[in-house]
């Protein structure tokens, strides 16, 4: 038999055996995989492409080289069946990313994941307001599932009686413990506003991992956790940030710009202290 013919047949061979071997890995290999499923389906497809071509090679060697790899993926869906803990070992688990309405920004950390990637991945799921979450989850096939608060589920046609406007985004103003300027500037507002509310509502800009301004004016924060020490810290600053602006409403001009850019210097700090956290 010439070398072309044999190698579409042993193609064609190849082509059965990993039919066969797919239909025995079962549908999950398909849909989703593991590390081991990832690592097996590479190997599997290099045996077989060497099988067909290296045609001083035997056949049926290369079908039990296929065989024999997956066995292993087999051997650990089963083991996984019958135990957790080689389940999260082999699959691993999922990483809570807000509960009860909470950012748990540890976690964000723990996945590398930004806040600007965590919004990405809401909006896929038609959500563009965290304030609208209470629980939010990454699994570990690296999708994310959200919980919506009980008021913003969907409802059924018979349960609306009043007809909704639709509405902008939410803005995020304050991103990692800094005002995001540009979107201050899209709704008409600056540095200056934001710090006012913030004051209003008792804590700094340095204070807010994450803030968002609704469409009827609303702000959702939400805070950076704090050990005690850090507490302890970033209050003391907080004191010297509102002393500085005190003082400089008793100043000069030139004076007063002095102590204002202290300020700014006491909120960089706490903006520090929380990120380092």
């Amino acid at each position: 038999m010439s070398d072309w013919l044999m190698v579409i047949v042993r193609g064609l061979l190849m082509v059965m055996v990993l039919f066969v071997c797919t239909k025995l890995l079962g549908k999950k290999q398909i849909s989703q995989l593991s590390f081991f499923e990832y690592v097996t389906g590479i190997t599997i497809g290099s045996i077989g492409a060497e099988v067909i071509t290296g045609l001083d090679r035997q056949f049926l060697h290369g079908v039990l080289g296929i065989v024999s790899f997956i066995s292993i993926p087999l051997i650990i869906d089963y083991i996984s069946l019958k135990s957790k803990k080689v389940r999260d070992l082999v699959e691993g688990e999922g990483t809570v990313f807000i509960q009860q309405g909470k950012i748990i920004e540890k976690n964000l950390k723990k996945e590398r994941y930004s806040t600007d990637e965590l919004m990405e991945l809401l909006r896929r799921k038609d959500v563009f307001s965290i304030s609208d979450v209470n629980f939010a989850i990454l699994e570990a096939s690296g999708e994310l599932n959200v919980m919506l608060k009980k008021a913003k589920m969907p409802v059924v046609q018979e349960d609306i009686k009043e007809k909704f406007q639709d509405g902008k985004p939410p803005e995020s103003i304050i991103m990692d413990g800094k005002p995001v300027e540009k979107a201050l500037q899209s709704i008409g507002r600056d540095v200056n506003w934001l710090r006012e509310q913030m004051e209003r509502k008792g804590v700094s800009v340095a204070d807010v991992f994450l803030a968002q301004i609704n469409t009827d004016g609303t702000i959702f924060m939400d805070l950076y956790d704090r050990t005690e020490d850090e507490r302890e810290l970033v209050d003391l600053l907080e004191k010297c940030r509102k002393e500085f602006l005190k003082v400089s409403k008793k100043t000069g001009e030139r004076e007063s710009l002095i102590f204002h850019k202290n300020a700014e210097i006491m909120e960089e700090c706490m903006r520090i202290v929380r990120q380092h956290a």
